[in-house]
């Protein structure tokens, strides 16, 4: 199963073109009628007001396809209308082919008022759990920031997830943590380096009860470029869904530590959790009962009004102990990869194109790993500039992020600064 900081805004470089005028069709586009959202405190804003997610996990095929929902024009365009009708703001998309353009689609979002939250992973291109190191390399880096090339220029990019769920209920899988928060630290060095907007980043977690907190407090500390902007965790579904949850979600029991929640998930994929049904690349699109369900709980809970009670501050906690549950394995508490040499460039050049979908992946590129990297910093010398825009600022933990969840969740609320499942 799968599941946000006062910015400038986006400048666009003028270009000196040679040949013929291009036509208003050839001209590049941007989605750029939205106010970009970012964080401060931890919370989402959207210009001065506070910004709640409300949205929906789109990724119609399932993550097995790995298609890219957004390259398609005429698909994206039949499921924004039904996200119109749901009213949700935001969508997330699991898999993106970095080598393609998605400016049509990306405007046609902005022009719905809605956000992308966007993972830079795919099935070819992440860290694998069982190999993290060997599959921490520049190849994997090159395509990560390629995606981030692409995405950065739509001011309806919301945040990047630099990981899904890769610790999860494996004690194995705590070994990967370093990796990807190396992997975080290297996103937002890169969006520095090039003088992007501070668009987020941030960890989308299994909801594992052995190493959540862990997790949580892993995210968040260390130095400004290797903390999280946001964590994101999985809630659980009971039977049937009428979305009730968004009444505590969206309302002051919870607007004072979470920023809202997506719903999992758009197309009915096989493991019913779907709520609508799609037929092949036709029109065709068969709401299920919960569709309806869903509009009419986001209509009965809107966003909740003023500044929501959130924590201006930041601050990063202590990582977690090393221990049986929490074994980094070479690494300990606080130290992380250095980032590959072969991926260094990067910080100074551009990524260049990206690999797409069908790339030949980068799990088992020989040659490109860290290799004999050493515990330390794993700090870079190109460093993102001005505010660092970290979500952080609750002494409890796991509140010191800007976290949301992926609704589906039952009895979830927050008491005293402590996180209750």
């Amino acid at each position: 199963m799968r599941s946000f900081s006062l910015a400038s805004a986006l400048v666009a470089a003028s270009m000196v073109h040679a040949g013929p005028t291009p036509t208003e069709k050839e001209l590049p586009r941007r989605a750029d009628s939205l106010p970009t959202v970012t964080a401060s405190g931890n919370a989402f804003w959207a210009g001065d007001e506070r910004f709640y997610i409300r949205g929906i996990d789109y990724q119609p095929g399932g993550s097995s396809a790995n298609i890219d929902p957004l390259a398609d024009a005429d698909l994206c365009k039949r499921d924004i209308a039904k996200f119109k009708e749901l009213g949700v703001n935001t969508v997330r998309v699991y898999s993106v082919d970095n080598s393609a353009d998605h400016a049509e689609c990306m405007k046609a979002l902005s022009d719905a008022k809605i956000y992308l939250v966007l993972d830079v992973n795919n099935p070819q291109y992440s860290i694998n759990r069982d190999k993290p190191g060997q599959s921490y390399n520049d190849v994997y880096l090159q395509s990560v920031f390629a995606t981030i090339d692409e995405f950065a220029k739509y001011d309806n990019t919301l945040a990047f997830f630099s990981g899904n769920e890769v610790i999860n209920d494996k004690p194995e899988s705590v070994k990967s943590a370093p990796y990807v928060k190396a992997t975080t630290r290297d996103m937002r060095q890169y969006i520095g380096s090039h003088g992007y907007r501070k668009i987020p980043v941030g960890y989308s977690a299994a909801d594992v009860s052995n190493n959540r907190m862990q997790t949580a407090q892993y995210f968040n500390c260390g130095t400004d470029d290797e903390r999280s902007d946001f964590f994101a965790f999985w809630g659980c579904i009971e039977g049937t869904r009428d979305f009730e949850e968004l009444s505590a979600l969206m309302s002051d029991q919870m607007s004072a530590v979470y920023s809202g929640g997506l719903v999992y998930e758009y197309s009915r994929e096989g493991n019913g959790f779907g709520i609508v049904e799609l037929s092949g690349n036709s029109d065709s699109v068969k709401e299920e009962p919960d569709f309806d369900k869903l509009a009419s709980a986001l209509s009965k809970y809107p966003a909740p009004t003023g500044d929501g009670g959130f924590t201006p501050t930041t601050t990063s906690v202590a990582c977690p102990t090393v221990d049986k549950v929490w074994d980094l394995g070479d690494w300990d508490a606080s130290a992380l990869p250095a980032i590959p040499p072969g991926a260094q460039k990067y910080m100074t050049e551009k990524a260049g194109k990206g690999p797409g979908l069908k790339g030949a992946g980068s799990q088992d590129a020989e040659g490109t790993s860290t290799g004999t990297a050493s515990p330390g910093s794993g700090s870079v010398t190109a460093t993102a500039s001005g505010d660092n825009g970290n979500a952080a600022g609750r002494p409890a933990p796991p509140m010191d992020m800007s976290i949301f969840v992926l609704t589906g969740i039952v009895g979830l609320f927050t008491l005293g600064g402590t996180l209750l499942l």
